[in-house]
Protein backbone atom coordinates (compact mmCIF):
# COMPACT_ATOMS: atom_id res chain seq x y z
CA UNK A 1 0.00 0.00 0.00
CA UNK A 2 1.55 3.02 -1.16
CA UNK A 3 1.07 6.48 0.66
CA UNK A 4 -2.15 9.28 -0.08
CA UNK A 5 -0.49 11.97 -1.20
CA UNK A 6 -3.44 14.11 -1.03
CA UNK A 7 -4.92 17.74 -2.66
CA UNK A 8 -7.98 19.15 -0.64
CA UNK A 9 -10.15 21.28 -2.47
CA UNK A 10 -12.66 23.68 -0.44
CA UNK A 11 -13.85 26.86 -0.98
CA UNK A 12 -13.84 27.52 2.68
CA UNK A 13 -10.76 28.49 4.62
CA UNK A 14 -11.56 27.03 7.83
CA UNK A 15 -12.61 23.66 5.95
CA UNK A 16 -9.52 23.54 4.35
CA UNK A 17 -7.77 24.01 7.38
CA UNK A 18 -9.58 21.47 9.53
CA UNK A 19 -9.19 18.26 6.96
CA UNK A 20 -5.82 18.71 6.21
CA UNK A 21 -4.82 18.81 9.80
CA UNK A 22 -7.07 15.92 10.20
CA UNK A 23 -5.37 13.92 6.80
CA UNK A 24 -1.64 15.21 8.30
CA UNK A 25 -2.30 13.11 11.26
CA UNK A 26 -3.07 10.37 9.78
CA UNK A 27 -0.42 7.71 8.79
CA UNK A 28 0.60 7.07 5.26
CA UNK A 29 -1.44 10.31 4.06
CA UNK A 30 0.32 13.76 3.48
CA UNK A 31 -1.69 16.99 2.11
CA UNK A 32 0.50 17.93 -0.37
CA UNK A 33 -1.62 21.09 -1.10
CA UNK A 34 -5.24 22.63 -0.90
CA UNK A 35 -6.71 25.10 -3.09
CA UNK A 36 -10.03 26.80 -2.95
CA UNK A 37 -11.81 26.41 -6.35
CA UNK A 38 -11.60 24.22 -9.61
CA UNK A 39 -9.11 26.83 -11.42
CA UNK A 40 -7.00 26.82 -8.05
CA UNK A 41 -6.81 22.44 -7.90
CA UNK A 42 -6.61 22.64 -11.75
CA UNK A 43 -2.97 24.60 -11.84
CA UNK A 44 -2.15 22.48 -8.67
CA UNK A 45 -3.18 18.76 -10.06
CA UNK A 46 -0.65 19.32 -12.86
CA UNK A 47 2.39 21.24 -10.42
CA UNK A 48 2.15 18.93 -6.88
CA UNK A 49 0.84 15.37 -8.79
CA UNK A 50 -1.95 14.05 -6.00
CA UNK A 51 -2.71 10.83 -6.02
CA UNK A 52 -5.73 11.34 -4.79
CA UNK A 53 -8.36 14.72 -4.08
CA UNK A 54 -11.14 15.28 -1.78
CA UNK A 55 -13.68 17.41 -3.52
CA UNK A 56 -16.33 19.98 -1.55
CA UNK A 57 -19.63 19.86 -4.19
CA UNK A 58 -20.78 23.24 -3.32
CA UNK A 59 -18.02 25.52 -4.68
CA UNK A 60 -18.68 29.11 -6.42
CA UNK A 61 -18.10 28.92 -10.04
CA UNK A 62 -17.85 25.71 -11.14
CA UNK A 63 -19.24 22.88 -9.05
CA UNK A 64 -17.82 20.38 -7.10
CA UNK A 65 -19.93 17.43 -9.82
CA UNK A 66 -18.89 19.52 -12.84
CA UNK A 67 -15.05 19.16 -11.95
CA UNK A 68 -15.31 15.67 -11.13
CA UNK A 69 -17.03 14.95 -14.38
CA UNK A 70 -13.79 16.98 -16.00
CA UNK A 71 -11.42 15.05 -13.53
CA UNK A 72 -12.70 11.90 -14.44
CA UNK A 73 -12.67 12.97 -18.32
CA UNK A 74 -9.71 14.33 -19.01
CA UNK A 75 -7.38 12.42 -16.39
CA UNK A 76 -9.11 9.80 -14.52
CA UNK A 77 -7.87 10.40 -10.55
CA UNK A 78 -9.77 8.87 -7.12
CA UNK A 79 -11.54 11.58 -5.97
CA UNK A 80 -13.27 11.27 -1.88
CA UNK A 81 -16.55 14.14 -2.35
CA UNK A 82 -17.34 15.91 0.68
CA UNK A 83 -21.04 16.47 0.76
CA UNK A 84 -24.16 17.78 3.24
CA UNK A 85 -26.24 14.92 4.91
CA UNK A 86 -29.22 16.07 3.27
CA UNK A 87 -31.81 14.41 0.56
CA UNK A 88 -30.44 16.67 -1.63
CA UNK A 89 -26.87 15.78 -0.90
CA UNK A 90 -27.90 12.15 -1.26
CA UNK A 91 -29.05 12.67 -4.63
CA UNK A 92 -25.91 14.78 -5.48
CA UNK A 93 -23.74 11.96 -4.12
CA UNK A 94 -25.34 9.37 -6.23
CA UNK A 95 -24.62 11.49 -8.93
CA UNK A 96 -20.71 12.01 -7.70
CA UNK A 97 -20.60 8.00 -7.81
CA UNK A 98 -22.11 7.64 -11.24
CA UNK A 99 -19.59 9.84 -13.04
CA UNK A 100 -16.59 8.11 -10.78
CA UNK A 101 -16.14 9.42 -7.31
CA UNK A 102 -14.55 6.81 -4.96
CA UNK A 103 -16.30 7.90 -2.10
CA UNK A 104 -18.71 10.39 -0.78
CA UNK A 105 -17.58 11.29 2.86
CA UNK A 106 -20.49 13.45 5.02
CA UNK A 107 -19.25 16.62 6.32
CA UNK A 108 -21.09 16.60 9.91
CA UNK A 109 -21.84 20.41 10.17
CA UNK A 110 -24.29 19.94 12.91
CA UNK A 111 -22.70 17.32 14.79
CA UNK A 112 -21.47 17.38 18.87
CA UNK A 113 -17.89 17.88 19.01
CA UNK A 114 -17.89 14.32 20.07
CA UNK A 115 -20.07 12.86 16.82
CA UNK A 116 -17.87 15.44 14.67
CA UNK A 117 -14.25 13.90 15.87
CA UNK A 118 -15.77 9.90 15.93
CA UNK A 119 -17.15 11.09 11.93
CA UNK A 120 -13.64 12.88 10.54
CA UNK A 121 -11.74 9.95 11.96
CA UNK A 122 -12.52 7.78 9.62
CA UNK A 123 -11.67 10.08 6.56
CA UNK A 124 -7.86 8.86 6.95
CA UNK A 125 -8.73 5.78 6.59
CA UNK A 126 -11.07 6.40 3.19
CA UNK A 127 -8.45 8.39 1.61
CA UNK A 128 -5.71 6.22 2.26
CA UNK A 129 -8.01 3.47 0.46
CA UNK A 130 -8.85 6.06 -2.21
CA UNK A 131 -5.07 6.69 -3.26
CA UNK A 132 -4.78 2.91 -3.68
CA UNK A 133 -7.80 2.50 -5.41
CA UNK A 134 -8.86 1.01 -8.88
CA UNK A 135 -10.03 4.03 -10.67
CA UNK A 136 -13.06 2.35 -12.72
CA UNK A 137 -13.26 3.09 -16.51
CA UNK A 138 -17.01 3.94 -17.48
CA UNK A 139 -16.51 4.47 -20.75
CA UNK A 140 -18.17 0.75 -21.56
CA UNK A 141 -20.67 -0.14 -23.91
CA UNK A 142 -23.50 -0.19 -21.42
CA UNK A 143 -26.15 -0.14 -23.96
CA UNK A 144 -24.87 -3.87 -25.27
CA UNK A 145 -24.50 -4.64 -21.85
CA UNK A 146 -28.00 -3.89 -20.48
CA UNK A 147 -29.69 -5.60 -24.06
CA UNK A 148 -27.64 -8.85 -23.37
CA UNK A 149 -28.44 -9.08 -19.43
CA UNK A 150 -32.14 -8.18 -20.77
CA UNK A 151 -31.99 -11.26 -22.75
CA UNK A 152 -30.35 -13.19 -20.65
CA UNK A 153 -33.47 -12.34 -18.05
CA UNK A 154 -36.34 -13.52 -20.21
CA UNK A 155 -34.72 -16.88 -19.92
CA UNK A 156 -34.71 -16.55 -15.66
CA UNK A 157 -36.22 -19.71 -14.00
CA UNK A 158 -35.43 -19.44 -10.27
CA UNK A 159 -34.35 -23.14 -9.14
CA UNK A 160 -34.81 -22.27 -5.24
CA UNK A 161 -31.39 -20.83 -4.45
CA UNK A 162 -30.86 -17.40 -2.45
CA UNK A 163 -28.15 -14.69 -3.00
CA UNK A 164 -26.33 -12.60 -0.68
CA UNK A 165 -24.01 -9.61 -1.04
CA UNK A 166 -21.96 -7.37 1.06
CA UNK A 167 -20.12 -4.17 -0.17
CA UNK A 168 -18.37 -1.00 1.63
CA UNK A 169 -16.64 1.20 0.05
CA UNK A 170 -17.65 0.67 -3.82
CA UNK A 171 -20.01 -1.00 -3.11
CA UNK A 172 -22.60 1.54 -4.87
CA UNK A 173 -20.53 1.28 -7.82
CA UNK A 174 -20.65 -2.17 -7.92
CA UNK A 175 -24.09 -3.04 -6.61
CA UNK A 176 -25.42 -0.85 -9.65
CA UNK A 177 -23.40 -2.71 -12.19
CA UNK A 178 -24.52 -6.05 -10.55
CA UNK A 179 -28.04 -5.48 -10.06
CA UNK A 180 -28.82 -4.04 -13.70
CA UNK A 181 -28.42 -7.82 -14.97
CA UNK A 182 -31.13 -8.42 -12.26
CA UNK A 183 -34.49 -10.42 -13.81
CA UNK A 184 -37.68 -9.08 -12.57
CA UNK A 185 -38.39 -12.54 -10.55
CA UNK A 186 -35.11 -12.56 -9.20
CA UNK A 187 -34.14 -14.76 -6.81
CA UNK A 188 -33.93 -13.61 -3.30
CA UNK A 189 -31.68 -11.18 -2.58
CA UNK A 190 -30.23 -9.95 0.74
CA UNK A 191 -27.26 -6.79 0.50
CA UNK A 192 -25.07 -6.16 3.69
CA UNK A 193 -23.98 -2.82 3.08
CA UNK A 194 -21.74 -0.03 4.54
CA UNK A 195 -23.18 3.51 3.71
CA UNK A 196 -24.58 6.22 5.15
CA UNK A 197 -27.72 5.47 6.10
CA UNK A 198 -29.44 8.45 4.32
CA UNK A 199 -27.05 7.65 1.66
CA UNK A 200 -28.48 4.23 1.24
CA UNK A 201 -31.87 5.05 1.42
CA UNK A 202 -31.67 7.44 -1.18
CA UNK A 203 -29.83 4.72 -3.24
CA UNK A 204 -32.72 2.23 -2.57
CA UNK A 205 -35.27 4.31 -4.04
CA UNK A 206 -33.81 4.93 -7.04
CA UNK A 207 -33.09 1.06 -7.39
CA UNK A 208 -36.61 0.53 -6.83
CA UNK A 209 -37.68 3.13 -9.56
CA UNK A 210 -34.84 1.92 -11.67
CA UNK A 211 -35.49 -1.77 -11.66
CA UNK A 212 -37.84 -4.09 -12.82
CA UNK A 213 -38.03 -6.28 -9.33
CA UNK A 214 -38.76 -4.87 -5.58
CA UNK A 215 -35.87 -2.95 -3.97
CA UNK A 216 -36.48 -2.81 0.20
CA UNK A 217 -35.14 -1.59 3.09
CA UNK A 218 -34.55 -5.03 5.07
CA UNK A 219 -36.93 -5.00 7.61
CA UNK A 220 -36.80 -7.34 10.78
CA UNK A 221 -39.15 -10.11 10.00
CA UNK A 222 -39.71 -9.64 6.48
CA UNK A 223 -39.90 -12.89 4.53
CA UNK A 224 -37.29 -13.57 1.61
CA UNK A 225 -39.12 -14.02 -1.64
CA UNK A 226 -38.72 -13.76 -5.48
CA UNK A 227 -38.76 -10.51 -7.05
CA UNK A 228 -37.65 -8.66 -4.21
CA UNK A 229 -33.87 -7.18 -3.07
CA UNK A 230 -33.48 -6.40 1.04
CA UNK A 231 -30.56 -4.14 1.90
CA UNK A 232 -29.59 -3.63 4.87
CA UNK A 233 -27.70 -0.44 5.88
CA UNK A 234 -28.64 0.31 9.45
CA UNK A 235 -25.30 1.31 11.16
CA UNK A 236 -27.06 0.18 14.52
CA UNK A 237 -28.38 -3.58 13.62
CA UNK A 238 -27.05 -6.48 11.99
CA UNK A 239 -28.81 -8.66 10.01
CA UNK A 240 -28.97 -12.44 10.06
CA UNK A 241 -31.18 -14.69 8.29
CA UNK A 242 -33.96 -17.03 9.87
CA UNK A 243 -34.45 -20.65 8.68
CA UNK A 244 -38.31 -21.68 7.55
CA UNK A 245 -40.65 -21.91 4.94
CA UNK A 246 -39.83 -19.13 3.61
CA UNK A 247 -36.51 -18.01 5.69
CA UNK A 248 -36.89 -14.56 7.20
CA UNK A 249 -34.21 -11.51 7.71
CA UNK A 250 -33.64 -10.84 11.23
CA UNK A 251 -32.19 -7.69 12.61
CA UNK A 252 -30.13 -7.76 15.75
CA UNK A 253 -29.25 -5.19 18.14
CA UNK A 254 -25.46 -6.11 19.53
CA UNK A 255 -22.21 -4.51 19.26
CA UNK A 256 -20.36 -4.44 16.21
CA UNK A 257 -18.34 -7.61 15.49
CA UNK A 258 -14.95 -6.94 14.77
CA UNK A 259 -15.62 -3.42 14.04
CA UNK A 260 -18.60 -3.53 11.72
CA UNK A 261 -22.21 -3.32 11.97
CA UNK A 262 -24.01 -4.53 10.26
CA UNK A 263 -21.34 -7.45 9.58
CA UNK A 264 -21.19 -9.38 6.70
CA UNK A 265 -19.73 -12.13 8.92
CA UNK A 266 -22.78 -12.78 10.82
CA UNK A 267 -24.89 -12.68 7.73
CA UNK A 268 -22.95 -15.24 5.81
CA UNK A 269 -22.30 -17.17 8.91
CA UNK A 270 -25.95 -17.11 9.68
CA UNK A 271 -26.58 -18.78 6.28
CA UNK A 272 -24.37 -21.46 6.66
CA UNK A 273 -25.55 -22.46 9.99
CA UNK A 274 -28.91 -22.58 8.51
CA UNK A 275 -28.42 -24.47 5.59
CA UNK A 276 -30.28 -22.28 3.51
CA UNK A 277 -29.33 -22.75 -0.26
CA UNK A 278 -27.48 -20.03 -1.34
CA UNK A 279 -25.05 -17.96 -3.30
CA UNK A 280 -22.53 -16.03 -1.48
CA UNK A 281 -20.18 -12.98 -3.23
CA UNK A 282 -18.44 -9.97 -1.51
CA UNK A 283 -17.82 -7.32 -3.59
CA UNK A 284 -15.47 -4.43 -2.98
CA UNK A 285 -14.64 -2.79 0.49
CA UNK A 286 -12.35 -1.68 3.31
CA UNK A 287 -11.47 -4.46 6.02
CA UNK A 288 -11.40 -7.51 5.92
CA UNK A 289 -15.56 -7.78 6.92
CA UNK A 290 -17.44 -10.66 5.39
CA UNK A 291 -14.18 -13.00 5.05
CA UNK A 292 -14.73 -15.52 7.69
CA UNK A 293 -18.47 -15.51 7.09
CA UNK A 294 -17.90 -16.58 3.36
CA UNK A 295 -15.31 -19.31 4.85
CA UNK A 296 -18.09 -20.81 6.58
CA UNK A 297 -20.80 -20.46 3.61
CA UNK A 298 -18.41 -22.18 1.70
CA UNK A 299 -16.98 -24.61 3.68
CA UNK A 300 -20.43 -25.70 4.21
CA UNK A 301 -20.84 -26.68 0.36
CA UNK A 302 -22.48 -23.33 -0.73
CA UNK A 303 -21.20 -21.69 -4.20
CA UNK A 304 -19.06 -18.48 -3.30
CA UNK A 305 -17.81 -15.47 -5.47
CA UNK A 306 -15.11 -12.75 -4.38
CA UNK A 307 -14.89 -9.80 -6.81
CA UNK A 308 -11.66 -10.33 -8.71
CA UNK A 309 -9.29 -7.46 -6.26
CA UNK A 310 -8.65 -6.24 -10.00
CA UNK A 311 -11.56 -5.17 -10.50
CA UNK A 312 -12.66 -3.94 -7.46
CA UNK A 313 -12.50 0.04 -6.17
CA UNK A 314 -11.23 -1.29 -3.02
CA UNK A 315 -9.43 -4.68 -2.98
CA UNK A 316 -8.79 -4.87 0.94
CA UNK A 317 -12.27 -7.18 1.74
CA UNK A 318 -11.71 -9.24 -1.53
CA UNK A 319 -8.28 -10.26 -0.97
CA UNK A 320 -8.72 -10.73 2.45
CA UNK A 321 -11.30 -13.71 1.59
CA UNK A 322 -9.14 -15.05 -1.31
CA UNK A 323 -6.28 -15.31 1.40
CA UNK A 324 -7.96 -17.19 3.64
CA UNK A 325 -9.69 -19.55 1.23
CA UNK A 326 -13.32 -18.16 1.11
CA UNK A 327 -13.54 -17.72 -2.31
CA UNK A 328 -15.23 -20.86 -4.62
CA UNK A 329 -14.36 -18.51 -7.53
CA UNK A 330 -13.13 -14.88 -8.51
CA UNK A 331 -14.85 -13.07 -10.94
CA UNK A 332 -14.20 -9.60 -12.38
CA UNK A 333 -17.42 -7.34 -11.55
CA UNK A 334 -18.60 -6.95 -15.07
CA UNK A 335 -19.65 -10.95 -15.19
CA UNK A 336 -20.21 -11.41 -11.69
CA UNK A 337 -24.08 -10.58 -11.84
CA UNK A 338 -24.39 -12.71 -14.92
CA UNK A 339 -22.44 -15.60 -12.92
CA UNK A 340 -24.53 -15.27 -9.59
CA UNK A 341 -27.78 -15.45 -11.99
CA UNK A 342 -26.84 -18.14 -13.90
CA UNK A 343 -26.07 -20.17 -10.33
CA UNK A 344 -29.38 -19.63 -9.10
CA UNK A 345 -31.24 -20.52 -12.74
CA UNK A 346 -32.60 -23.79 -13.90
CA UNK A 347 -30.36 -25.39 -16.40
Amino acid sequence: MHEARVLVVDDSAAMRALFSDILDQTKNVVVVGAAANAADARERIADLKPNVITLDVEMPGMSGIEFLEEIMGSNPLPVVMLSSLTQAGTETSLKAFELGAVECFPKPLKATPEQFAKTVGKLGKIVLAAANSNVRDRSKQQAKREAAAAAEAAKFTWNGRFVAFSASMGGIDALTTILAEWPDECPPTVICLQAEPMLAETFIKRLDTDLGCSVKIARDGAALAQGTIHIAADPDRHVVIEPGQPPKIRLMEREPVEGSRPSANLLYGSIARAGIPAVGALLTGMGNDGAKGLKLLHDSGMDTIVQDPKSALVSEAPSAAIEIGAAGRQIALDDLGAAVIGLCNQS
